[in-house]
């Protein structure tokens, strides 16, 4: 079955004291390749958050990220008061020492001085862990069901171009009687030019003629390739990852078809070969693609 590596999943949590937003974004990759942007709190469970996204995704180049926001009831913080209180001490005798007025704007200015919040190290709770957890795992399944939409696309496309193929592979037949006439044609041709007819051996002519027709046969070539996109689309049927494979029968897809195309020696296969080539070219294109 048919999956794409690009996919996008979003998840909300609502937790006591905030409510916590996750994001998941994958793109197309060689290998599992993840990226995770979280707050401080859930960097402990960091290692488990990469499992749960590489067990569910297998591959491609995934980014995780976890954003917040607080609650109207969720303090920022305590005001630490024996500091402030020594501060506005401090500030209040310099004050009066130099001469000016005390006013309210004296603690607006102690507040702005370092440590005068104190805050408290939250501790992830398992409770909180557990619903984001599950949060996690409901972002991954969007993304897969994001990735099994794209696949079914993919699915047709490259059915697509490997049926063009086959169909442009199965024309190249009604085409070889008249390219053998023609190699014959042009061999006899030029001897004939630096031989006189009653100079030449037939019997040797038409072995040497056979030998190097068998040279420009075609006809494995033509059956290799047959095999290789009936094989291809077995594969694409073929329950988990299968882009690798894929990418691999495609590169044997491309030597038989270049091969066909130098042993050719004429003018409509040619064409049919250039035209086998965008196919295969697109197919690799989309294969990137392919989980």
């Amino acid at each position: 079955m048919i999956r794409s590596m690009t996919g996008f999943g979003r998840a909300e949590c609502l937790l006591p004291d905030k409510k916590l937003t996750i994001e998941i974004k994958s793109l197309n990759s060689k290998q599992m390749d993840t990226n995770t942007r979280l707050p401080s709190l859930y960097k402990e469970k960091e290692l488990e958050i990469r499992q749960i996204i590489s067990a569910a995704l297998d591959r491609g180049k995934v980014e995780c990220s976890f954003y917040y926001e607080l609650t109207n009831d969720a303090g920022s913080g305590t005001i630490n008061g024996p500091v402030v209180k020594s501060y506005y001490e401090q500030l209040y005798r310099i004050s009066e020492e130099l001469g000016l007025e005390v006013s309210i704007e004296l603690l607006n200015t102690v507040m702005r001085m370092p440590d005068t919040i104190r805050s408290e190290k939250p501790e992830l709770v398992d409770e909180e862990w557990n619903t984001v957890k599950t949060g996690l795992q409901q972002a991954v399944q969007q993304v897969n069901g994001f990735r099994f939409q794209e696949g079914e696309a993919l699915d047709k496309d490259l059915r697509d171009r490997v049926g063009a193929i086959s169909e442009k592979l199965s024309q190249v037949e009604q085409h070889e009687a008249e390219r053998i006439q023609r190699i014959r044609e042009r061999i006899g041709n030029n001897l004939a030019t630096y031989l006189k007819k009653e100079d030449m051996d037939e019997n040797r002519f038409e072995q040497e003629l056979i030998f190097y027709l068998e040279k420009l046969d075609v006809s494995e070539e033509k059956v290799r390739l047959a095999n290789h996109c009936s094989y291809f689309l077995e594969t694409m049927d073929e329950p988990g990852p299968i882009g690798k494979k894929l990418g691999f029968i495609s590169q044997e897809m491309g030597r038989e078809i270049n091969t066909l195309g130098s042993k050719a020696n004429h003018a409509e296969i040619q064409r049919l070969v250039v035209e086998m080539k965008d196919e295969l070219e697109r197919i690799k294109e989309q294969i990137l693609n392919v989980l």
